[in-house]
């Protein structure tokens, strides 16, 4: 009976994201259709595709916001944003807080279910450091964009831009206001490219990675422990998540410099710390941000696969970023390494990971590759004069939630456009979540019963 509840608190739990998303994309769908949000004219299905690219935190456009948008609709996207980035639990609860409303067991067991975490105390300042430190690592961002921004753009639209750009980049949105270039007028400039890796990087961190760094860092200032033990003291999620990110970063950083050097349509025009620092970008925003810096169009065919394979890992859980996560792909491959060297469990740092984060983790990465094969075979065969690579690459964005573009979206059928907002929607909210979301409640029975073992053949 209790198993049968607790899954049924979990489904309950998935249902709401879902329908929460859902919800947030109409409402604001609508308000960026209404004339006050347009400078001219939109069909609702543009003003539809930008209200599921901004919850879904994804950035593929269809219309270009800094020309389309009023300043009341380019106010309605910002939200819209955050939204998305901070995830709809986190922002129901946030309004509970502001109006006083006593977050009850019930709503507690949805924040436990929604961030994985492991007790249901202390998730009210949970949320509310996730909320602080959001707002904080914001804030910088705006501090440091305004400095380029505020003598370009003046006092108020250097602010107002500065703030815009960083929720967004901090949000993993890859959503601009300064034309249809994205960054790449500020291929060159340092306090762009590097305040921008810095949110990015910091967002799809994860809020529990925060929390556990910043947990950890506390003791080691304020309980003199020596700082070489920092890492060890970290959890195991933390330290898969803070070694994964580092080694992906750093195989797109150097692919993409060698790859892009002498390519005249991206880096070739730039000096050599201007390419260090332009390889650096792509492969930060390769991590589900969706700003560019270079013609992703103009991408070698290496590259956009190097970066079709960094988006499809994305970032980390519980975080901004999407893709299938950076601890399930660690996971996998840690797998795979056990069988090969004959070991019956999947183990990392000296510990053990559960069989059923295994088998967890297989099932997202075959979903999330089932959901992507689909959307790849859909696009082309409703845009067969496309290249293929192009079509693979705005493809895995979509489902990725990266929102880099080859420059295709805008240009194709509304059909393949609506594909792209499927894929978005799974995307953000996760395949498993979706999958169990249409599936209904499974027969909790079944999972108890002793059947007999057989083998099957494999490879």
């Amino acid at each position: 009976m209790k198993n049968k509840s607790l899954r049924k608190i979990s489904l309950n739990t998935m249902q709401k994201i879902a329908v929460g998303f859902l919800g947030v994309i109409l409402l604001g769908a609508l308000l960026l259709w209404l004339p006050v949000s347009n400078r001219q004219p939109i069909a609702f299905a543009d003003a539809l595709f930008t209200a599921v690219s901004a919850v879904c935190v994804t950035g593929l456009v269809t219309i270009t916001p800094a020309v389309q948008f009023t300043v009341f609709g380019k106010g309605i996207l910002l939200v819209l944003i955050q939204i998305g980035g901070l995830g709809v639990i986190a922002c129901m609860m946030a309004f509970f807080l502001i109006i006083k409303k006593k977050i009850t067991l019930k709503e507690r067991v949805v924040i436990q279910q929604t961030y994985n975490l492991d007790t249901l105390s202390g998730l009210v300042k949970f949320i509310i450091r996730i909320l602080r430190g959001t707002f904080i690592v914001e804030g910088i961002g705006a501090i440091l964009y305004s400095i380029k921004f505020i003598p370009e753009f003046g006092m108020v639209k250097g602010i107002c831009y500065s703030i815009f750009h960083a929720i967004s980049a901090f949000c993993n949105a890859g959503i601009d206001i300064l034309g249809n270039s994205s960054y790449m007028e500020y291929v060159k400039s340092p306090d762009i490219s590097f305040t921008t890796m810095f949110l990015i990087v910091i967002g799809g961190l994860g809020f529990t990675v925060w929390h556990d760094i910043y947990k950890n860092t506390k003791r080691v200032i304020w309980e003199k422990q020596p700082a070489r033990r920092l890492f060890t003291r970290l959890k195991l999620q933390t330290k898969i998540v803070l070694t994964m990110t580092l080694v992906l970063l750093m195989v797109g950083f150097i692919g993409f410099f060698v790859l892009e050097y002498h390519n005249p349509d991206t880096m070739a025009g730039l000096n050599l710390g201007q390419k260090l620092m332009a390889a650096g970008f792509q492969s930060v925003t390769t991590r589900t941000a969706g700003f560019a810096n270079i013609s992703q169009d103009g991408l070698s065919p290496g590259s956009k696969l190097l970066a079709c394979i960094l988006m499809f890992v994305g970032g980390s859980p519980a975080g901004t970023a999407g893709g299938v996560k950076t601890t399930t792909v660690a996971m996998l491959l840690l797998t795979c390494i056990g069988v090969i060297k004959g070991k019956r469990d999947t183990e990392c740092f000296g510990r053990k990971i559960e069989p059923s984060v295994v088998r967890s983790g297989i099932a997202i990465i075959l979903l999330t590759f089932l959901f992507w094969l689909s959307g790849v075979t859909l696009v082309t065969v409703l845009e067969p004069h496309v290249d293929f690579l192009r079509i693979m690459y705005e493809v895995t964005s979509a489902m990725a939630t990266v929102g880099l573009t080859a420059d295709l979206t805008p240009d194709l059928c509304r059909a393949s456009q609506a594909v792209l907002m499927v894929l978005m929607y799974i995307g953000r909210i996760g395949p498993i979540t979706m999958a169990l979301v249409f599936a209904g409640r499974a027969d909790t029975g079944a999972q108890l019963r002793d059947l007999p073992e057989k083998r099957i053949m494999l490879g």
